[in-house]
């Protein structure tokens, strides 16, 4: 059974090669990123590209594509889609070009073929080319979005038609007919469309060279999601430190502290004294402020004077004890030889 099963996908790549290579070539791939694939195989820069071919790309993929009459039509990730019609008119333009986008994400830019002979097919309707410039977005459940961002477009769906004709201009529809009227695009279509990986060239999160990658902006990019297609490092795990002693701390030597001066004895508190009470003061030798014990002012020089005025009293009065023991004495005397 297995064995039946490779000998048809052998018979089915053989005669899909076959088929690519009687079809011609309708342009190229100018550049591939991760991984991008067409009916024989993975697609690289310079290869060639059929009518009748399904391109897809995986979830990180990215291919942008160079048709024969100038046509650039960019592949974003996630995507699917078939190049359905391509009939030459001459060697720089043709008569019709149809793409049919199944899922994922897009820029179209027109080339040098008239307006009418462009035509891209969504599950939710189709969107009208007039020298156009222009991203758009069709979800898993066929919900397709289109933003303006040159020239102008109209979209077409069971529910009628919306013109687009002013820059940053989008329309959101859904296979049943709704749709939105054509408004100013902002990060809210991205909830509304469920996703934050639509449009993906406006919000920055895959960028294209050249100049297809120049056209857009229209205030996505401040608000552009995280990246999906970038795989991010794993967060560096910071060793567990050590616990470690603290460092013992040498003793310093001990510095002798100068020896305090004594204290004159007057700085000392008297403890026998209240504390309300000041200090004594020491008189001064002219006498200014001294008080007696009677309240009265004194006077120091009078002091000493008086001090000698006693010592020199106390001897006379001595003298004058003297002189009257002998006064005494002598009438004693005489008393008894009286007798």
């Amino acid at each position: 059974m297995r064995g039946r099963r490779l000998l048809f996908q052998t018979l089915f790549t053989v005669l899909g090669s076959a088929h690519l290579a009687a079809a011609e070539p309708v342009g190229q791939a100018v550049l591939i990123k991760t991984e991008v694939t067409g009916q024989a195989g993975p697609i690289e820069v310079n290869t060639s590209v059929h009518r009748d071919e399904r391109i897809k790309t995986s979830q990180s993929g990215l291919g942008q594509f160079l048709f024969r009459d100038g046509t650039k039509l960019a592949v974003g990730w996630g995507s699917s889609v078939v190049i359905d019609k391509y009939v030459f008119d001459d060697s720089q333009s043709v008569k019709k070009l149809t793409i049919k986008a199944a899922k994922g994400t897009f820029r179209w830019v027109s080339g040098n073929s008239k307006s009418s002979a462009y035509q891209i097919l969504t599950p939710a309707g189709t969107i009208g080319v007039r020298g156009t410039a222009f991203d758009f977005y069709v979800g898993p459940d066929g919900t397709t979005a289109v933003v303006l961002l040159n020239g102008a477009a109209s979209f077409c769906g069971p529910g009628g038609c919306r013109q687009l004709q002013q820059r940053c201009d989008c329309v959101v529809a859904k296979p049943n007919g709704d749709m939105s009227p054509a408004r100013r695009v902002d990060p809210s279509v991205l909830d509304k469309l469920g996703t934050s990986r639509a449009l993906p060239f406006l919000s920055g999160n895959q960028r294209l060279v050249g100049g297809i990658g120049m056209l857009g902006g229209c205030n996505m990019a401040s608000v552009a999601p995280e990246r999906k297609d970038r795989t991010r490092p794993p967060p560096a795990i910071a060793p567990t430190p050590q616990r470690q002693d603290p460092p013992q701390r040498q003793a310093e030597p001990q510095k002798e502290r100068p020896a305090k001066p004594d204290k004159p004895d007057h700085e000392k508190p008297h403890h026998d004294k209240p504390h309300h009470h000041k200090p004594d003061r020491h008189d001064k030798h002219d006498g200014h402020g001294r008080h007696d014990d009677d309240g009265r002012p004194g006077n120091h020089g009078e002091d000493h004077r008086g001090h000698d005025r006693d010592r020199h009293g106390y001897r006379d009065h001595n003298r004058d004890h003297d002189r009257d023991s002998d006064l005494s004495h002598d009438r004693s005397r005489s008393f008894n030889r009286g007798r």
